[in-house]
Order: structure tokens, then C-alpha cells, then sequence
């Protein structure tokens, strides 16, 4: 094609080609880049989980270390002395109160009693016959047929010999006291432990020896301790004004070892009044209820006590907080757009951090998908109400039917 052109117009030829060639790739690439940005402003604003936060009132809560403790609890010692002859229990089961425990070898203690019966017969008879010459005595008197003397001794004689009756009959009870006592009861109803005596052991009363031990599990005590400055922080915020205290009965939640929460709530009994001088510690108690006995007496646990209430907080997630120096949440503005604010968090509740400044009533704070917005580059999102699926999943739970209380158990005793 060229070589019909003339040589002194080629070279124009070939510079007007490549500058078309050369425009025609520029306007290619001007056209991508309009496709480009016409697929991301047609492409929807990614999704954001947020919580719109509302001031509410707070429950302030202490998380506590506590120790639980038997309700009732009672050592099984031997009241007289004696060889155990018999184990009338199985250790580990559950007594009643008055079950018998133990049988002592009670043959000296019955034949006290069998004595002090054969003394009150013969002190009756005694107080029979002066019973009798009394009443002889006394128209022989009358008639001066017998001295004064005489008579006065009959009526000592009746004296001395009533006397004798009482002293026969209490003979009887203290002998019938220690027969009873060979036989070694249980002075509570609970669950008895591990037996500390075999048959043939030798006990007596002033024995520093337990038998065995009883507790009582249903309900159990819930021993706490509270540092005094925490105490005097609290009550100072709810002398000026910032918390309001927790009035009528306090439950309170059981936390096991494992961080796990208790199927029931306690209640709080009562805090002492004073601060403990050596550990400069406030003693509390409380009572849980232990119905199915998954509770054991000496359990470290830990509870949440509530103390104080807190008005206009805000209630977030733990995950939509930045903590630092200046504590940050996300936030979604009504045009779509994402800024920061700063927060001041009071402390944590649960999953959640109560935050009481930096927020306003229908702010939506960012609580999921905040990364995957950055990474996308997107300028604008798109909030929606996030849901707590641990919540949700409580929620459920709740719903299903609650088991009813353990009954009594059975005692038993040992074959």
C-alpha cells in the first residue's frame, strides 16, 4: 500500500496512523475507567450490625469471690462411753434427723437401769408402809395413846421414804438417758460423710474424736468478702447523687469456677456492719438454693452482687468498644457515613461495657462487619439491628421448662 504513496508522503502517513492508533487506545482506557467507577457507584453500600443505644437505668453490679457453706452443719460425737458395735448408716447417704448411726455396747447402761428400777420398788414399798403406820398413828395421837414423838417420827419417816421415790425414779431416768445414748442418733437431717470410726472402737464422751459428720446442702450460704474502700466508693456515689441504692430483696447470681452461670439465683442475707481491722475486708452472705444438689459445701464461686442503680447509661457491646487510652466507638450518621467518638466506660456488665458519656440517645453504634466496611474502601454503609446470637440462644432456653425441685431424699441405712 505504501509503495503507491509517493516518498515524500509516507512519513506524514505513518505519524497521522500511529496517532490515531494511539487515540484509539487512550479512549479505550478513558471507557474502562468510567466502567469502573460506574460498577462501584452502582454497588450497595455494605452492611453494618448496629445497636441504636437509649439511656436506661443500670443495675451496678460487684463480681465477688465467695466460698459456699453448708447451711446447717453438725458433728456426730458419742454422748456416753463404749465399744461401736454396729454402723447403722451408708456414708455418703442422706440422714433424717433421730436416724440411728451408731449402736454402742449398752449391756452395763441396761443393767443400771434394770438397778435403778429394782431401787424405785423398794422405795415405793417403803412409802407404802409409812404411808400405813401414818395413818395409825394419827387417831392413836388424837387419843393420846402414843406420844408426840412418836408420831412425828412416822411423819418423817413418810418424808424420807417419798424421798427415796423421787430419788429411785430420777435413778431410773439418767440410767434410761444412757441406754438411749448407746445408741447414737442424728442430731440434723443432711448428707453424712465419711464414717471416722470402725466396730469395735472404743469411744467415750469427752472423745475429741468425730463420729461422722452431717450437712445440710438445700439451701447453702454463700460467704463474701468486699474491700471497705469499695464499699465507702459506693456509698459516696450514692450519697452524691450519681447511683441510687438497690432497695428490698437482692438477688444475686452464682458463677461457677468455670465462668459458667447458676441454674438459680440467691439472695443476700445480710453484710456486716463492721470492717474487718486485720484484712480491712466487709463481710457478706448470702443463700442459693441447691435443689438438685450440683452444689458442694468448701466450692469457690464467684457472684454478682447488685449495689447501686445508675440512670441515663448507655448499654453496649464489649466489641464495639476500642479500648485504649481514650476508649472509641464507631458510629453510623444519618447520611450513611462513619465517624468515631470517644466514650467513657463506668464498667463491665456481662458481655457489655456501661458507657456513661460520649453517647446520645438513637446513635448507632457500630457493633459487626466494621473490617469488612474498611477493607471495601466504602465511604457509606448500610446499618441494621444487630442481634446477639448468645442472647438469643439464652432466650430459647429460658423458654423450655424448668425441672421441677429435687424431693427429699431418701435416707438409707447400712445392711
Amino acid at each position: 500500500m505504501l509503495s503507491n504513496i509517493p516518498k515524500k508522503l509516507r512519513l506524514p502517513v505513518l505519524a497521522i496512523s500511529a496517532a490515531l492508533v494511539l487515540q484509539a487506545c487512550g479512549g479505550s482506557d478513558t471507557a474502562a475507567q468510567k466502567q469502573k467507577s460506574a460498577a462501584a457507584a452502582e454497588r450497595p453500600a455494605p452492611v453494618v450490625g448496629v445497636v441504636t443505644v437509649q439511656p436506661q437505668q443500670v443495675v451496678i453490679s460487684t463480681n465477688l469471690p465467695g466460698r459456699l457453706e453448708a447451711h446447717r452443719s453438725a458433728e456426730v460425737r458419742a454422748q456416753v462411753g463404749g465399744i461401736i458395735k454396729r454402723r447403722l448408716f451408708q456414708e455418703g447417704s442422706y440422714v433424717k434427723a433421730g436416724q440411728p448411726l451408731y449402736q454402742l455396747d449398752n449391756a452395763v447402761y441396761s443393767a443400771n437401769l434394770e438397778s435403778a428400777r429394782a431401787q424405785l420398788a423398794s422405795a415405793q414399798a417403803s412409802l407404802a408402809k409409812a404411808n400405813a403406820d401414818l395413818a395409825r398413828y394419827k387417831p392413836l395421837v388424837d387419843a393420846d395413846a402414843i406420844s408426840k414423838q412418836e408420831y412425828d417420827a412416822a411423819v418423817q419417816a413418810k418424808r424420807a421414804a417419798e424421798a427415796s421415790v423421787k430419788s429411785a425414779q430420777a435413778a431410773i431416768k439418767s440410767s434410761q438417758i444412757n441406754v438411749n445414748y448407746s445408741r447414737i442418733t442424728a442430731p440434723i437431717s443432711g448428707f453424712i460423710g465419711q464414717s471416722n470410726v470402725s466396730e469395735g472402737t472404743l469411744v467415750s464422751a469427752n472423745d475429741a474424736t468425730v463420729l461422722a459428720k452431717i450437712q445440710q446442702t438445700n439451701p447453702l450460704y454463700v460467704n463474701l468478702t468486699q474491700s471497705a474502700s469499695s464499699v465507702m466508693k459506693m456509698r459516696q456515689s450514692i450519697a452524691d447523687g450519681t447511683m441510687q441504692s438497690v432497695n428490698g430483696a437482692v438477688e444475686v447470681d452464682i458463677l461457677m469456677e468455670d465462668g459458667a452461670r447458676y441454674a438459680y439465683k440467691g439472695r443476700l442475707l445480710f453484710a456486716d456492719p463492721t470492717v474487718d481491722a486485720t484484712t480491712g475486708q466487709v463481710t457478706l452472705r448470702a443463700e442459693v438454693p441447691n435443689p438438685d444438689n450440683v452444689l458442694l459445701p468448701g466450692l469457690y464461686v464467684r457472684v454478682d452482687l447488685p449495689q447501686a442503680k445508675m440512670a441515663n447509661a448507655f448499654v453496649v457491646p464489649q466489641q464495639a468498644v476500642a479500648r485504649g487510652q481514650q476508649d472509641t466507638v464507631m458510629v453510623v450518621n444519618a447520611d450513611g457515613t462513619m465517624a468515631p467518638k470517644m466514650v467513657t466506660v463506668s464498667q463491665q456488665q456481662g458481655s457489655n461495657w456501661i458507657i456513661t458519656g460520649g453517647l446520645q440517645a438513637g446513635d448507632k453504634v457500630i457493633v459487626e462487619g466494621l473490617s469488612i466496611a474498611a477493607m471495601s474502601g466504602a465511604k457509606k454503609v448500610t446499618p441494621k439491628e444487630w442481634s446477639n446470637p448468645n442472647q438469643v440462644q439464652a432466650t430459647q432456653s429460658d423458654k423450655m421448662p424448668a425441672g421441677a425441685p429435687a424431693s427429699e431424699p431418701t435416707a438409707s441405712s447400712a445392711k
